[in-house]
């Protein structure tokens, strides 16, 4: 069975072109969605996933209707690889049936692979010159050391929480822990 998926990312927009075109490709069923691309979750398209079995094909008019990134798509394509479920996408003439259209998908998977080494390595590259410079990554403590050390008097008094604390500091309890904890493991290593 052939199974479309068709995507606009805007309420106002049509979706009637590609409906067209995936009916015209002899897809049985399609699932349309109004959905912007750069949502994870996309109902229609979950359900269009379910929905193929073995043997299938799944159609879409253009790669970008079906993923957000390069990386999403040969996620998406690969589950259905393993499923034994065909992909094609019309506008890019890519057909995942054949063994060109699998070599391309190996291709497109090998470019998100090096895509993601290299934004590794540029974030640890990163990082490195800045220990080097003596600056410290993440955010500032939404407890100073001062205000730790004064919640920890504060809780050495047996009548007072730990909620009554961080309430007074205005911090969830697990801030609060977060804070106790860093001044505790501070002292050990001193």
């Amino acid at each position: 069975m052939i199974i479309g998926y068709a995507r606009v990312s805007t309420q106002d927009q049509n979706p009637e072109l590609q409906v067209d075109a995936l009916e015209r490709a002899g897809a049985e069923q399609v699932f349309q969605e109004k959905f912007t691309g750069t949502l994870r979750e996309r109902p229609e398209l979950s359900q269009c996933l379910r929905t193929l079995r073995k043997g299938d094909i799944l159609v879409v008019w253009k790669l970008d209707r079906l993923a957000r990134s390069l990386k999403d798509l040969v996620e998406i394509v690969q589950d259905l690889h393993d499923r034994e479920i065909g992909f094609k996408s019309l506008t890019e003439s890519i057909d995942t049936t054949s063994s060109g259209g699998r070599l391309v998908f190996h291709i497109f998977g090998a470019l998100a692979e090096f895509e993601h080494d290299l934004i590794r390595e540029r974030t640890h590259a990163g990082l490195e010159a800045a220990r080097a410079r003596g600056r410290k990554g993440g955010r500032k403590p939404k407890l100073s050391v001062s205000d730790t050390q004064k919640a920890q008097a504060m809780l050495s008094d047996p009548n007072i929480t730990k909620t009554e604390v961080a309430q007074h500091f205005n911090v969830s309890r697990t801030t609060l822990n977060a804070a106790l904890l860093r001044i505790a493991t501070t002292k050990k290593s001193a």
